[in-house]
């Protein structure tokens, strides 16, 4: 049973990747369609950040009364049903609405199917999450490939989201009996005294802030940036999300291992100076190669933050404050505060590029790989993993 239900929740993944990956390739589209500057795309991006932000707390809370699986299926499907919502849009108004549902279905799905990866880890007895973030970056990839040849090929946004949506609506529907029970993760929700949260988590929380608002950049404003800037054709500006897909895939894969052999608190510092330098570097250097190694570069270095940083606060929270605080708490926590950077640096970055270019305004990742270095280094002791 936990075998199938690895499947099921494998395929959720993939295809939550994929329908952002298709969106992501088509958001210099929508920004040429619709004739709005950098900052009024920011503006939209930012209306799925507060969708995304809204869907986490009553998804997590259905998710702890009725079961995970009873929210994952319903906000799968709803969130391929936005996606066609969000092909449909012709004008700055619409769009933004249409990816506030985007954003509200996509945080939903996230939070639940998460969850019953970490039931499925449990009735496996061995360690998935890594493994199940890379599908979800494989799904990205994927979405983000086809999406560019759609574009070259003029093929419409509505009838691209269309079939992705329906794609997607097969999948849930086909692997719904391979969830676990929901029974199996019901749990009941008791008020109680409110605990002081260990600071430290707050901390771990703004370092794995900093890689997301690189990794939720990447994705937006690459296509854009290698079109309006250095003039690549439509398929070639997806070029950099692509190897920025696949970076992520293969770190994600080997994280574990590279994780085991030097310890995670050296591969986040060396992760996070890579993303620093690497992205600085291709800036700098210009161009569409530079763009592509740029993005190759800070996938390498920030593909590890998220599952590492996840895996330290639930093992400190299981050790060290087990009085306080339990393993799903502490990462719960820790993914809010990660969630602000993947969804508030997109729109903060085509706000800085209505002033200084948008290609200047992507060395704000790179500064924030620089603050994961020194963070981990400061904040992350080997005896507390």
């Amino acid at each position: 049973m936990a075998h199938k239900a690895r499947v099921a929740v494998t395929v959720a993944f993939v295809t939550n990747g994929f329908l952002v990956g298709a969106f992501i390739a088509r958001i210099p589209d929508f920004k040429e369609i619709l004739g709005i500057r950098d900052g009024q795309l920011g503006t939209a991006l930012f209306c799925s950040s507060i969708g995304l932000l809204i869907g986490l707390g009553p998804s997590g809370r259905l998710s702890a009364k009725r079961g995970s699986a009873w929210v994952a299926i319903p906000a799968a499907i709803s969130l391929a049903i936005s996606t066609v919502v969000v092909g449909m849009s012709h004008s700055l108004w619409q769009l933004s609405a249409s990816l506030f549902l985007f954003g509200f279905f996509l945080g939903a799905q996230d939070v639940s199917m998460n969850a019953h990866a970490v039931v499925v880890e449990h009735e496996m007895g061995k360690r998935l999450m890594s493994t199940f973030h890379a599908t979800f970056s494989a799904g990205a990839l994927a979405g983000g490939f086809t999406g560019g040849l759609l574009s070259q090929w003029k093929v419409s946004i509505f009838q691209h989201t269309l079939g992705v949506a329906t794609a997607a609506v097969v999948a849930a529907l086909l692997f719904k009996p391979w969830w676990l029970p929901n029974e199996i993760d019901i749990h009941p929700i008791e008020k109680k005294r409110s605990r002081k949260r260990p600071a430290i988590f707050w901390a771990l929380g703004l370092i794995v802030m900093c890689g997301q608002v690189g990794e939720g950049a990447a994705g937006d404003w690459g296509g854009v940036l290698s079109r309006s800037a250095f003039h690549a054709s439509p398929f070639i500006s997806t070029i950099p999300f692509i190897g920025f897909s696949i970076m992520m895939v293969i770190g994600r894969l080997f994280g574990d291992r590279l994780a085991s052999r030097f310890g995670p608190r050296s591969l986040i510092i060396a992760g996070g100076l890579l993303s620093a330098f690497g992205l600085s570097a291709g800036l700098i250097i210009g161009g569409i190669g530079g763009v592509i190694a740029g993005w190759i570069l800070l996938a390498a270095g920030s593909s590890i933050v998220l599952p590492l940083i996840f895996s330290i606060a639930g093992s400190m929270a299981k050790h060290r404050f087990s009085d306080r605080m339990a393993p799903s708490e502490g990462m719960a926590m820790v993914s809010g505060i990660a969630y602000f950077g993947f969804l508030a640096g997109p729109p903060t970055i085509g706000y800085a590029a209505d002033l200084i270019s948008l290609r200047w305004a992507m060395l704000i990742p790179a500064i924030l790989g620089l603050c994961i270095a020194l963070g981990s280094y400061f904040v992350i002791k080997e005896d507390n993993i």
